[in-house]
């Protein structure tokens, strides 16, 4: 199982969001490779790098930023980068692509764009992660703000006919809040798709994690963390720890 401490990116900062609210934004740091630097010295593999800006379409020079920071990421050594953020059309795919991103999330346009979603996981297959987020088990889009009419398990289950194989499920109700996890969600997910899933959202103790663990690699591919990190709920050593990792090769 793969632990992915976060990095949220708006204008170049690291951010967190409360149930992806962008009028509750706290800010963690204006140096977001230092911050995956440190994520790498202390015995992360994988980060998972969010350009929010791109969710919420602000400015250019947000972008810009934004893009220079996760190109910058993707060059740490020892680090494996999984991103995402506003993820339209096949040329940001290769732009991530070719920047070293080893994982590429698409969130809002595998429900508006069916055709875009089945196109890209054909071409690009294992590289690809499908990014649901829900609450009370509708999927939210476009940064979670706007409902689309359709159920969790049956976009989940559409994803899994089209071909991919790497699921991020967020609950939105619990991300940012530090609520504790509902490890139940995740199974259920787990047997819709067929797969195992990676875990966002709520993650507030050492206990959620080992929560988490327990389900087994059959259910949990890997959970995200973030605020609970970067206010010091624990440690990322002891994250991986708690999670059954041995930090060094990234690997149970």
């Amino acid at each position: 199982m793969l632990l992915f401490p976060a990095i949220d990116l708006i204008a170049g900062q690291v951010v967190r969001l409360r149930q992806g609210d962008r009028s509750q934004m706290d800010v963690y740091s204006d140096d977001p490779v230092a911050v995956a630097l440190d994520f790498a010295a202390r015995g992360a593999r994988w980060i998972h790098v969010v350009d929010l800006s791109a969710t919420f379409g602000e400015d250019a020079d947000a972008l810009t930023k934004n893009v220079r920071a996760i190109e910058a990421i993707c060059h740490v050594e020892g680090i494996s980068v999984d991103t995402g953020g506003g993820m339209r059309d096949m040329a940001a795919i290769e732009r991530l692509a070719n920047a070293g991103a080893k994982r590429i999330a698409i969130g809002t346009a595998l429900v508006r764009d069916p055709a875009f979603a089945r196109e890209a996981a054909e071409r690009y297959g294992e590289l690809l992660v499908a990014d649901v987020a829900a609450k009370a088990g509708q999927v939210r889009v476009n940064g979670w703000r706007e409902g689309e009419g359709i159920g969790a398990d049956e976009l989940v289950a559409r994803l899994a006919e089209l071909g991919y194989r790497h699921l991020v499920f967020t609950d939105v109700a619990r991300d940012g809040m530090q609520t504790g996890i509902d490890a139940m969600a995740y199974r259920h997910i787990a047997q819709v798709a067929g797969f195992p899933v990676v875990a966002s959202g709520g993650i507030a103790t050492l206990d959620d994690l080992r929560a988490l663990a327990e389900l087994g690699p059959d259910v949990i591919e890997g959970a995200i963390t973030g605020r609970a990190l970067y206010e010091g709920a624990f440690t990322l050593e002891e994250a991986l720890e708690a999670f059954g990792m041995e930090g060094a090769d990234g690997h149970e």
